[in-house]
């Protein structure tokens, strides 16, 4: 049978029918459908991990238990988890396990552009590059065989484009996989210096034995056509070649390492000119390069961003068709902004009238740093922000604390938020906390966490309760404000600023797209009273616009949730309850 599936689902589809039983992750875009569409299967167990090394961890001890397992995580949440990661390669497997990394070219929903392709090769480890969503179920099925017969955790390398395309598939039936016995191995499982000298060994007997396997799987092979250009590609950039390029000679990997010498030597005699076409770094080129292969390049093809058909069209024949893959006319830009009725604008709104530096988080409100709210001053990674703060203390001295907030979610401060208070505590910090509490992960989809109360499958389960956790760590000043409440909010944050220890406040309010209860309140802008002044229009909230025409802002109702932040910030009193 034959169905249409994005990327994300033929991964979930293909450890299931690799009978796979055990699956975790922390969502992080453009990875979370894996384990979430995982999950609706019959008969398996799938989590939500508060980050992504307890994932890899709890991967780590299903696989080492007998079981299947997939955990999948975005590419930064691989550097989360990898710790665990390089100490697995070495002790390897008993149940294959297979991890998923989502790589983002082009910056979609990331902080950086980094390739994974990277931690095979430091971690020595296999990674397969699928280019379409059959192609994903197909090679992840593969991964867990390659995994047991290597005795490997194997990487399965995505991009964004992968994860979120649809494409064809054809559907299969679960292998009739049986969970391992447990064995006790010390020598192998228990990583002090001597067993892991021992391990070591192995990782090298393991590569080059995946080296043999390289040149003779079902995952490379040679497409022989024009002899005058020959591409190798991996991945969607492989996709793109054969739509602009389809005369050309190819060499296609699907194993991207360790990569197949023979195949590579034996493909570039037997062509005029060696390109090779990947998206970000020059990990295939650059290890053909160093087999003295002449090849070219990111000469031809940036370091930076998604690849394309018409950029590969362009290079490599010279030509723009834009009427077959641009625009007519240029799109006018949509910068992102946080939702109508979002606990978030608030907050930024406040702290951007207290003027105060905020060190901030990844999440939804990492958008408070745009414009017009600008009410944001860093952000580097998850959990982040509470360090931060801590530093810029610690370096201009604790005055400095009392004009500054770090900022930071509910499901990112259960990720990595939490050692980071410890330590202001423990070290005699005096920073103020803010914690953007709005019960669920809501910038990779309304994803439950430990604060939530529910699992992955929505089920109920213990809920983490941030207040008393925040007290148990050491912080004596901990108040929970609403964050659509503009006076008690600033009070709050004011009052905690002056103490000389430091303190949280838990801004708590559900986010607006899973609230149950819409306030049913609608306003109005009095023209009459409205003078023009704009402040609302700083809000930046869709649900009230501003018409340089008429001179007066006007509530645009369609787009308006009634939270009833504008008429707080009005000083006029023109924006007005609508009677209905």
């Amino acid at each position: 049978m034959k169905q249409l599936m994005i990327g994300n689902e033929a991964i979930a589809r293909g450890a299931y029918e690799a009978g796979a039983t055990v699956a975790t992750a922390y969502p992080g875009t453009p990875s979370t459908e894996i384990v979430s569409s995982f999950a609706k299967y019959d008969n398996v167990y799938a989590q939500w991990a508060p980050n992504e090394k307890v994932a890899l961890e709890v991967g780590v001890g299903a696989s080492i238990g007998g079981a299947r397992t997939l955990v999948a995580m975005k590419h930064v949440g691989v550097n989360v988890a990898a710790d665990p990661l390089y100490t697995f390669a070495y002790t390897g497997v008993t149940g294959g396990l297979v991890l998923v990394s989502a790589d983002d070219p082009g910056m979609h929903s990331s902080q950086n552009e980094q390739d994974n392709r990277g931690y095979g090769k430091f971690a020595k480890m296999p990674v397969l590059e699928p280019s379409d969503s059959q192609e994903a179920l197909d090679y992840c099925r593969i991964a867990f065989h390659i995994s047991e017969e290597f005795d490997t955790p194997v990487m399965l390398r995505i991009t964004t484009r992968l994860a979120h395309s649809q494409t064809m598939v054809e559907i299969g039936d679960m292998e009739d996989y049986q969970l391992k016995p447990y064995k006790k191995n010390v020598p192998k499982y228990v990583m002090l210096p001597a067993n892991a000298r021992g391990r070591h060994v192995e990782v090298e007997k393991r590569m080059l034995a995946l080296k043999e396997y390289a040149e003779a799987c079902e995952l490379n092979w040679i497409e022989l056509a024009d002899t005058s250009i020959g591409i190798i590609s991996s991945g969607v950039p492989y996709q793109y070649v054969k739509e602009v390029m389809p005369e050309a000679s190819v060499l296609k990997l699907g194993m991207v390492n360790p990569l197949p010498e023979t195949m590579i030597r034996e493909f570039a005699q037997k062509v005029d000119r060696l390109v090779v076409i990947e998206e970000l770094e020059p990990v295939i080129e650059e290890q053909i390069r160093a087999w003295g292969i002449p090849v070219e390049g990111k000469e031809l093809f940036s370091l930076l961003g998604e690849y394309s058909p018409e950029l590969i069209e362009s290079v490599l024949k010279g030509v723009r068709n834009e009427d077959l893959y641009g625009l007519v006319k240029e799109i006018p830009g949509r910068p992102p902004l946080l939702c109508p009725g979002c606990p978030h604008r608030g907050v930024f709104y406040t702290l951007r009238k207290m003027r105060l530096v905020v060190a901030g988080d990844i999440g939804c409100y990492t958008l408070g740093a745009l414009s017009p709210l600008d009410g944001m001053d860093t952000t580097i990674c998850m959990g982040a922000s509470i360090g931060t703060a801590m530093g810029m203390e610690k370096a201009r001295g604790p005055e400095f604390a009392e004009k500054m907030v770090a900022v930071i979610g509910d499901s990112t401060f259960v990720h990595s938020g939490i050692t980071p208070l410890i330590d202001i505590v423990y070290n005699q910090g005096t920073s103020t906390v803010l914690i953007l509490d709005n019960d669920t992960t809501a910038m990779t989809g309304h994803q439950e966490h430990p604060a939530t109360g529910k699992n992955i499958n929505s089920e109920p389960t213990k809920k983490l309760d941030l207040p008393t956790l925040v007290k148990a760590i050491g912080i004596e000043n901990v108040r929970v404000v609403d964050p659509l409440k503009l006076d008690q909010l600033q009070s709050a944050v004011q009052e905690e600023l002056e103490r000389r220890e430091p303190s949280v406040i838990i801004a708590k309010r559900a986010c607006a797209l899973i609230e149950t209860q819409p306030t049913g309140i609608k306003y109005y802008v009095d023209p009459e009273l409205c003078t023009g002044c704009k402040v609302c229009i700083r809000l930046g909230c869709t649900g009230i616009n501003f018409l340089d025409e008429e001179k007066v802002a006007v509530m645009n109702l369609n787009s308006c949730v009634g939270c009833g932040l504008c008429p707080q910030v009005c000083k006029f009193d023109a924006i007005k309850v609508l009677e209905v």
